[in-house]
């Protein structure tokens, strides 16, 4: 689909595409789309939906000029994100979980209100999808708001690929680094000082998951992350650990798994086991729900295609696929 939009003279044209276009190439990496700018005007080619929602960005940064408000990198990125959304659920909702922190897809907008509903909540989705920073971000709500006293975060100690060897330091430096994605989350959420304060008083933990094994975690909002790199002996003792008045969120990709080819994967097999049992919500969100760089959709997506070409990959593909 083509579609040509006049956007003014050169006086428009300027503040409007930006220094070398450099807005223009956003709404481009952004919608997925060819633009194509000459003598203020603008050629958009791509899909349907993705040219529309390209348009509207552009006309309402348009608008936003001649009103006499400047564009600048932030307004467009706001502009982007907002008309990425739609007019789906995200804005319908109009919920913030975090100062400045509202779901951006209707994936997360549903994933969301799965957390805030459900006692035990499952979100399976690519990397990029904000699975463990909204996650984070609903248990800190809970533990604001005197909902519940402590949040309990949880990750294998799994590593991807790579041979780290003998860490240095006692058992929680050497832990650390698998933690870490827990810890930065918790960062980008809270300052330093209270975030300090509330693991010295135990109203934040952050732990493998093999320390979690004779423990009842009540009271609490409890986070397996990485849940694929489980086994399906460890993803049962973790489950087991629901305590009276508790939440339990799991997180994972079921296409990263770190596991020995001869393991199964704890988090495919709860998927299989568990997506009928009363009470328990599967979320799945999909490339559409990624909010990182506009470039890790497409990678994700060129990686997956790659794969389709092997017959073994094509198999895996089937058994790690989105239930209908």
């Amino acid at each position: 689909m083509d579609r040509t939009l006049q956007v003014g003279g050169q006086e428009t044209a300027l503040p409007l595409f930006g220094p070398r276009d450099t807005y223009l190439k956003r709404l481009r990496d952004a919608f997925g789309v060819q633009l194509v700018a000459r003598a203020g005007k603008v050629t958009i080619n791509g899909e349907p939906e993705d040219v529309r929602r390209c348009e509207a960005a552009l006309l309402d940064m348009e608008r936003n000029l001649n009103r006499g408000e400047p564009i600048t990198p932030d307004t467009v990125e706001r502009t982007v994100q907002r008309h990425l959304s739609g007019p789906g659920e995200a804005e319908e909702e109009g919920f913030e979980l975090w100062p400045g922190l509202r779901p951006r897809t209707p994936g997360q907008a549903a994933y969301v209100r799965a957390m805030l509903e459900s006692d035990v909540v499952f979100c399976i989705g690519p990397a990029g999808t904000g699975k463990t920073y909204l996650g984070v971000a609903v248990a800190l709500r809970h533990l604001e708001q005197g909902n519940l006293r402590r949040i309990v975060l949880c990750r294998p100690a799994v590593e991807a690929g790579e041979n780290l060897g003998f860490l240095p330091g006692d058992m929680y430096a050497k832990v650390n680094p698998y933690l870490r994605p827990l810890y930065d989350a918790l960062h980008d959420l809270l300052d330093a000082r209270k975030m300090q304060r509330y693991i010295e008083n135990d109203l934040i933990e952050v732990l493998p998951l093999a320390f979690v094994r004779g423990r009842t975690l009540d009271n609490a909002f409890i986070i397996l992350d990485e849940a694929q790199n489980c086994t399906v002996a460890q993803m049962k003792t973790f489950l087991s650990r629901l305590g009276p008045n508790a939440r339990l969120l799991v997180t994972g990709d079921v296409t990263q798994i770190d596991l020995p080819l001869a393991q199964q994967s704890g988090l495919v097999d709860a998927q299989e086991r568990l997506r009928e049992v009363p009470g328990i919500r599967f979320i799945w969100l999909t490339d559409r729900d990624i909010v990182r760089h506009p470039l890790v959709r497409r990678i994700l997506v060129a990686y997956r295609q790659e794969s389709l070409t092997d017959p073994t990959d094509r198999q895996e593909e089937r058994e790690h696929a989105e239930p209908e």
